[in-house]
């Protein structure tokens, strides 16, 4: 009896000793979501990036690398002062390590900018100024998902090359739909096109009759719609009420995510062309990610914005667990640029020493009613752009990274 009393008061120490020792091996990481859960941009990202956020560190099995991953998540209302206000929190207070997707660029440049003076990390999944990756690049800041110039030069040249030749921009008026014009105009004007003029509206616009009218009036071949979320919605929804496009005018959604087309139908969007990253009927992979995440988020797809915060996640903790270290953010940007990126929803890839993450580009066109298979068999493919063409090059940025290599 006293043997094995002394046995079990044995095994009891043991256990107790080796707890703090498991603990201890633990890194910490805290990740935090940042977007809009409320707004326009709500459908491309908001709760849908949270579940993409934790199936990525589900799905690579953190906690059995040593990792203890808490995610925590805000709604930064498209505005940036609420966005830095968040993150500042974020930083100073709550020891998050790295925050990420981020839609509307102006909250993601500030947040750029606050991230590298605190030396955290940045992995913009949801914004699309290229200036992430040029002139207001930073050594904490990664671009992971596309940007205007990928959208803009690949349905730009696009159209132009179908005979879209002059264009008319309707335009969302602040540093992301500025970016989007500019980068697309550059094209069209490079492949052989016209831009004949512009309208600017307020974010998040309700009525877009007198932009269109403005738009219809130029006699412009392309009416570009450099706009996003629900202000692509109403205008593409307004522009059929009105009957543009039977008068042979043709849109182009120089950013346009699955959820807008499919809550717009095909009757309304049928023939337009796009520009993503990603589709979930891509390849198996897509496709197996792709139903994970349904099955998780109301039956519906992911959006590219989505689908690269899983990819971001996923190679970030790559890299922290390559470092064993959360705290030096630059550090874990640099090894995130020296590591390959390979996930089943962007396959292999590379991040540049400007922080664009490399990888193709896919030209769509929107089915029509009678050739979609089900409620999300929404794009036909038309043309891959390859990874080294579907991005501004290095050189063309302005970004200061690039010089000091």
């Amino acid at each position: 009896m006293l043997k094995q009393s002394y046995v079990k008061k044995l095994m009891c120490t043991l256990a107790v000793t080796m707890m703090p020792i498991t603990s201890y091996a633990q890194t910490a990481v805290k990740v935090g979501v940042l977007n809009d859960k409320s707004g326009l941009y709500a459908d491309l990202s908001g709760e849908g990036s949270i579940v993409a956020a934790q199936m990525a560190v589900e799905d690579f099995k953190a906690a059995e690398k040593g990792l203890n991953v808490q995610i925590v998540s805000a709604d930064h209302q498209n505005k940036p002062d609420v966005g830095t206000s968040i993150a500042r929190k974020w930083y100073d207070q709550d020891g998050v390590d790295m925050i990420i997707d981020v839609p509307t660029s102006s909250v993601a440049l500030a947040l750029s900018l606050l991230t590298r003076d605190k030396n955290k990390v940045f992995i913009n999944s949801g914004g699309g100024s290229s200036d992430l990756t040029g002139t207001a690049c930073t050594p904490n800041t990664i671009h992971w998902t596309y940007d205007t110039w990928a959208t803009g030069n690949g349905t730009g040249s696009a159209m132009v090359k179908r005979g879209g030749d002059t264009w008319y921009f309707i335009t969302a008026d602040y540093a992301f739909g500025h970016a989007l014009q500019r980068d697309t105009a550059a094209t069209v004007e490079k492949t052989g096109g016209k831009v004949l003029g512009q309208a600017r509206h307020p974010l998040s616009t309700s009525d877009f009759s007198s932009f269109l009218l403005q738009a219809q009036s130029s006699k412009a071949k392309v009416i570009g719609l450099a706009n996003a979320g629900a202000d692509t919605v109403n205008s593409i929804k307004q522009a059929a009420e009105f009957g543009i496009t039977q008068g042979g005018q043709k849109l182009a959604g120089l950013l346009v995510f699955i959820n807008d087309v499919h809550a717009l139908g095909l009757n309304v969007t049928q023939g337009l062309v796009l520009t993503e990253s990603f589709y979930w009927d891509l390849n198996d992979d897509t496709r197996a990610f792709s139903k994970r995440f349904a099955a998780r988020f109301k039956g519906k797809m992911p959006t590219m914005a989505q689908a690269g915060v899983y990819s971001g996640m996923i190679h970030y903790l790559k890299a922290v667990e390559a470092n064993k270290d959360t705290k030096d953010g630059a550090g874990i940007v640099k090894k995130m640029k020296e590591m390959p990126t390979d996930d089943p929803v962007f396959g292999k890839g590379s991040v540049r020493v400007d922080g664009r993450k490399i990888h193709p580009m896919y030209l769509f066109e929107v089915k029509k009613p009678e050739e979609s298979k089900g409620e999300w068999d929404l794009y036909k493919l038309l043309a891959t752009i390859p990874a080294e063409q579907a991005f501004r090059p290095l050189d063309q940025g302005g970004c200061p990274l690039v010089t000091q290599k």
